[in-house]
């Protein structure tokens, strides 16, 4: 587990230092993010999924144990606004602190984990969550953001047409379950491409990590951390052990139900009139903790499939 930990926070550490010290251009960190999101990380989906062994994963409870609990979770957040008297915008972002994931930090765990197949397993279990967790958290905003009547919102259908990791996974799926071999130049160009996706990854997690704290921000902050990093991975647990998930496929419904969540939750928030600086709150106190809690989770449920 250690060896699993110790990069993950090195790494988040250096993109800190190295945002606030060395490369102190916005522009550099965003053209960084956007490779590692748009091209490194969907070059690892399709080669991972590509080269993945799909008989050994079993959809129907891969499926039941993501998003029965993510569901679940969404819903409970929303009837918390009137006991935490909640505006619009801070109850977007608390559902998005809630249920978005960093795909960054999940798959290291995953690689450091199963290797090869953790990856594969955890990029097909994002083929659920992600869109999944759009369809909410762009629901969410589209009801409760604060955007101006004049600004425009792009459709959910282009969400997920255009997201990245969702091309990835089909397309690796589609090479998958058509059993037609890449030629040799493609394969390794994409591998080259791949290679990058974990560290560049990582460390522009750790270059937006940013703290704000207003007063009541405490328990608003609090409530996502706890939904987040314990009780959904738990829920899911306790779904996907009864249901016979095991080994990598099981790690993987934990690990991308415990990562915290991402830094691009604050884009759409931004886009769609979300609480932005409660988001990037929220995103860096998750990820900070995520460090104790990922593995504390691990080793809970790895005890409970004894």
């Amino acid at each position: 587990m250690t060896t699993a930990i110790m990069p993950i926070g090195l790494l988040l550490a250096a993109g800190a230092l190295m945002r606030r010290t060395m490369l102190t251009d916005h522009g550099f960190w965003s053209g960084l993010e956007w490779m590692s999101y748009s091209v490194f990380t969907s070059a690892l989906f399709i080669t991972s999924i590509a080269d993945a062994d799909l008989n050994v994963v079993v959809v129907g409870p891969l499926l039941f144990s993501l998003t029965v609990p993510i569901s679940a979770v969404a819903w409970f957040v929303l009837s918390l606004r009137r006991p935490l008297r909640a505006n619009g915008p801070l109850l977007s972002s608390l559902v998005q602190g809630s249920i978005r994931i960093n795909t960054y930090i999940g798959l290291v765990f995953a690689a450091a984990l199963h290797g090869q197949e953790g990856v594969a397993a955890f990029a097909l279990a994002s083929t659920i969550v992600v869109p999944l967790v759009n369809v909410i958290c762009v629901s969410t905003l589209a009801a409760y953001g604060n955007t101006p009547g004049t600004g425009r919102r792009i459709p959910i259908w282009r969400e997920f047409l255009e997201n990245p990791l969702i091309q990835g996974c089909a397309i690796g799926l589609a090479l998958n379950l058509s059993g037609l071999p890449l030629p040799e130049f493609v394969l390794a160009t994409l591998e080259m491409l791949a290679a990058p996706a974990l560290v560049c990854g990582t460390l522009t997690v750790g270059a937006a990590l940013h703290f704000t704290f207003r007063k009541r921000d405490t328990l608003d902050i609090g409530v996502a951390v706890v939904l987040k990093l314990i009780v959904l991975p738990l829920a899911a647990a306790g779904i996907a052990i009864p249901l016979g998930l095991t080994g990598a496929t099981l790690a993987s419904v934990i690990l991308i139900c415990a990562i915290p969540t991402a830094p691009s939750a604050y884009v759409l928030a931004n886009r769609m009139g979300g609480d932005t600086r409660l988001m990037t709150s929220i995103t860096g106190v998750q990820t900070i903790l995520a460090v104790a809690t990922l593995p504390a989770i691990l080793t809970l449920t790895g005890l409970l499939t004894m």
